[in-house]
């Protein structure tokens, strides 16, 4: 519970910090991808992860999940350091993330409501029929229409898919949500409304979001903080006006280039002409 306004008790911020990477190493045989990198994920922001193609945003994801191995350094989520917690504690850990995919990774022969379902069935015991009513519930929450619950994911639109993979990583009502790439591959408008539909779920369910990305309208419309990844460690991290500060020859392409100029004011933007 937040406290009051007349509550004077000092707050310590590291009471803030859902997830704390610290010092990770992560190698793929000889090949070291990530090197001591260290990051801070804090309740109730929308953190976009940044950086260029190959460089680990989602080998950090899946390490934190743990799905890859890490050589060295400590992750922990809600304080537990998941890779040393016995099944108890990583049970209880599970249940409190919701994991959106690239692609949004539904399984083809399950239906929409099927696959929203295959948490529940997971990691609760309750009846069918409270299952379904959850399930569609989930389905409303998202923004798509009732029918879309029966169709398959071969049925679904692009946009379609990215809403009920989002469903099914809300499932069991966590408290952190990771979306991996969740606007690659839609519209700009369809790009516009997910993460729309992400600062409203934000706002409503009191979800942190760690979002790995590398679509600047979201980066700039989207998140309270950025973090950018390069030379296999966090570059830098801040809100927006931190990384147009920032002076590195990646971070300065990336959120001051060519492709930045419609989100980007044109005083701070070198590639802006008089004529555009």
């Amino acid at each position: 519970m937040p406290p009051s306004d007349t509550d004077t008790t000092p707050r310590n911020r590291d009471d803030d910090v859902i997830i704390r990477a610290k010092d990770v190493t992560v190698r793929f045989g000889s090949k070291t991808i990530l090197d001591g990198l260290s990051l801070d994920v804090r309740r109730g922001e929308i953190l976009g992860f940044v950086g260029a193609s190959g460089t680990g945003k989602s080998v950090l994801l899946r390490t934190i999940l743990g799905l890859n191995a890490k050589q060295s350094g400590t992750i922990e989520v809600f304080g537990v350091d998941y890779e040393r917690a016995d099944e108890a504690a990583r049970l209880s850990v599970e249940q409190r993330w919701g994991v959106l995919f690239q692609q949004g990774a539904l399984f083809s022969s399950l239906t929409v409501l099927e696959n929203i379902q295959v948490p529940m069935r997971e990691y609760l015991d309750i009846s069918p029929k409270l299952m379904d009513e959850l399930a569609r519930l989930k389905i409303d929450l998202v923004g798509l229409a009732a029918d879309a619950a029966d169709k398959y994911p071969s049925e679904l639109s692009g946009g379609m898919i990215k809403r009920a993979a989002l469903a099914r990583a809300l499932a069991l009502d966590p408290d952190i949500v990771f979306l991996d790439e969740p606007t690659s591959g839609l519209d700009p408008i369809g790009a516009a409304d997910f993460d729309e539909l992400i600062m409203t779920l934000r706002d409503t369910l009191g979800l942190t979001v760690y979002m790995v990305t590398h679509d600047l309208d979201s980066l700039f419309q989207a998140c309270d903080r950025i973090a950018v990844l390069g030379k296999k460690k966090v570059l830098v991290e801040g809100p927006l006006q931190t990384m147009l500060d920032f002076e590195d020859d990646w971070v300065k392409s990336y959120f001051h280039g060519k492709r930045a100029r419609y989100v980007v004011p044109k005083d701070e933007n070198p590639y802006f002409s008089g004529n555009e």
